[in-house]
């Protein structure tokens, strides 16, 4: 064999950085001896050249080849196609590769970026372990994205990954923002004093580029400002305007009755939707609407429904659906109203809004803020959540139900049968604070606060609810490190719905979250007769309990600053009087005030359907509208 065309020439002209001379070597030298190394190497010397596609090829030859790095140069191969843009290609090949080697970092890497890419979260999910553990700095930021962008509990070691990944990037804002989600779900107040005001002031400061990450469910738990909560964008789906003029403007068959398509992943009984929504499902006109919901809802959770779902109508699953079946479904159907219930919220198909589905597209209950970067018509809310001052920071229009957005179910949810503090483990003389919202609706600004209130009340305790170990020590430490003793402060079990409405009476008085409020939870407490204390807000989400605390007839429990808050907590405890008369009131207006009204509601919910309706028909652009009020019942609606 001629010397110049060998495997040691070509390797010799590759490491010499000249790789034209060792491409042409090799070319040659593969007329006349092709294996793996040397096909190897054409690959590498490709790679060099930047032609990455040409580069997988040769890799893939080489692992035709055979032999012990078979794998290898696969796995390079799969590298190489993703890296070139030939994401398919690289899917296809991945899985030629045993599932050990497909877990791989830099496999699982490919892997879940295209399925990232492509929102099937449930893949991408999969591989979320192995990239946050892996010590390349890609692999932990797409692993941290793929668990904010399919959340269900986020454990300590995510908090772990976000603070090795700031401390290799401590000047990025987004990473930080990483790291402050995670801790508020577990309550790690002592990370969030330290690193929540290097957010606030490059906010100040006019930055905030590095917003467009943050994903909107986790922007307003932790701000309340809707100029800020709209610039969150992370993990929302592609969205071209041009859409929307196209839909509209698209043919439709209207029908003799209004046809409502309801899209949920929660649609089952225990669900915190369908405790407020599904009396109003069952009461719908079925002479003038016709009901399909549209399910994406897990099979392990259907499996804990008892409620018939046939009553809230007729049910199409689409959950194993792509969304190109999906949405040829519901169009199929001729759906005239398309309604979203779940917004940015985990397990959302906000994807197939986009799709141009319906001629009118309908956002309602499940994400209190504007629903960025989806095709929606209206956003359905009331005068308190929805003031017109917040019509700039949305693209939808605002339907303005008269009493509250909130539904709530008065049928289908037991009363309570009030617990003894002794079975609660409540102390029996004690004035009882109690909050039972999400722990990362516990905000720092609300925990100060409850220290405040604490220590200008001798002898109360607070009730929390108990969502993790973690959690629940931290909480505790924020109080003992703020001067209260851990002797007043009780965590609460997650119990059945009935015993959890049960202990609520027991509570003196409901302390709401800021800046984001308790929603169902509020509904909760005042269906027990709960008076809950909130704070008026500057956001949708801030501004729920006011709305709720208003449909029941008592809005004087909302103080309209943080300080008044703490003042009239402090008052209320003091007044036993007037609180025990605010729970009358609430008790009283049970049956009688709007709040837990469903056919009420759902007359005004039917009315803002019709009125949409009639605008899509005259072709008319949607635009905000206000639903008449009915007139105030004068008696009871209901008697249980």
């Amino acid at each position: 064999m001629n010397p110049q065309i060998s495997y040691p020439a070509a390797s010799a002209s590759f490491k010499a950085g000249n790789y034209t001379q060792a491409l042409a070597t090799l070319n040659r030298l593969l007329e006349i001896s092709p294996d793996a190394r040397t096909y190897a190497l054409l690959a590498r010397t490709l790679d060099e050249l930047g032609l990455k596609a040409e580069a997988a090829k040769a890799y893939m030859l080489a692992s035709d080849q055979g032999g012990q790095s078979a794998s290898d140069y696969l796995i390079e191969g799969i590298r190489l196609h993703f890296a070139a843009g030939n994401k398919d290609e690289a899917l296809a090949l991945s899985s030629r590769l045993p599932p050990k080697l497909r877990m791989a970092p830099d496999v699982a890497f490919v892997i879940a970026s295209i399925m990232f890419e492509r929102r099937q979260l449930k893949i991408a999910g999969v591989f979320k372990e192995i990239l946050m553990k892996s010590d390349k700095l890609e692999h932990m930021q797409l692993g941290v994205r793929i668990a904010l962008a399919s959340w269900d509990v986020f454990r300590p070691s995510d908090i772990e990954t976000a603070r090795i990944l700031l401390s290799r990037l401590p000047n990025d804002n987004r990473v930080r923002l990483v790291y402050l989600t995670f801790c508020r779900e577990h309550n790690k107040f002592d990370v969030i004093e330290r690193q929540q005001p290097l957010i606030e002031k490059a906010i100040a400061s006019g930055e905030t580029d590095f917003l467009r990450n943050d994903s909107p469910f986790f922007n307003i738990n932790w701000n309340g400002e809707e100029r800020i909560n709209v610039l969150a964008q992370g993990n929302t789906p592609p969205f071209d305007p041009a859409v929307t003029q196209l839909r509209r403007a698209r043919p439709h068959n209207w029908g003799n009755k209004i046809r409502i398509g309801y899209v949920s992943s929660d649609l089952f009984d225990l669900h915190a939707t369908m405790k407020l929504l599904r009396q109003v499902l069952e009461l719908h006109d079925r002479s003038q609407f016709d009901v399909t919901l549209f399910c994406h809802t897990k099979p392990e959770l259907l499996q804990k429904n008892k409620a018939d779902r046939n009553a809230w109508g007729e049910v199409v699953t689409i959950l194993d659906m792509t969304n190109q079946q999906a949405a040829e479904e519901i169009r199929r159907r001729e759906i005239d109203i398309l309604v979203d219930l779940k917004g940015h919220t985990n397990g959302n198909r906000t994807i197939l809004f986009n799709m141009a589905l319906a001629p009118i597209q309908v956002t309602w209950l499940g994400f209190p803020g504007p629903v960025t970067n989806v095709d929606l018509d209206y956003a359905i809310g009331d005068p308190i959540v929805l003031p017109m001052s917040s019509a700039p920071f949305y693209r939808e229009k605002f339907c303005r139900l008269p009493d509250s957005y909130q539904p709530n179910d008065p049928i289908n949810r037991p009363l309570p049968v009030p617990a003894s503090r002794k079975e609660l483990g409540l102390p029996e003389d004690a004035f009882v604070f109690a909050s039972f919202n999400a722990s990362r609706k516990i905000s720092l600004e609300a925990i100060k606060a409850w220290v405040k209130i604490l220590k200008r009340t001798p002898g109360s305790v607070m009730a929390l609810l108990h969502h993790s170990d973690e959690s629940q020590a931290f909480l505790r430490k924020k109080f003992v490190d703020s001067g209260i003793s851990a002797s007043r402060v009780f965590f609460m079990r997650k119990v059945d719905f009935q015993l959890h409405i049960n202990r609520i009476p027991a509570a003196d008085l409901g302390l709401d979250t800021f800046p984001y409020n308790g929603h169902t939870t509020t509904s909760e407490q005042l269906w027990a007769g709960l008076p809950v204390l909130a704070v008026k807000g500057t956001n949708f989400a801030s501004r729920v309990s006011e709305s709720l605390l208003t449909a029941v007839g008592v809005p004087e429990l909302v103080a309209t600053t943080i300080d008044g808050y703490i003042d009239r907590a402090v008052h209320l405890y003091g007044n036993r009087g007037e609180l025990d008369a605010f729970r009358q009131k609430i008790e009283a207006n049970r049956f009688v005030s709007p709040l837990f009204d469903a056919d009420r509601f759902r007359q005004h919910l039917e009315t803002a359907f019709r009125t949409m309706v009639e605008r899509a028909k005259a072709g008319l652009e949607p635009d905000h509208f206000d639903v008449p009020a009915l007139p105030a019942r004068k008696e009871a609606f209901l008697s249980r």
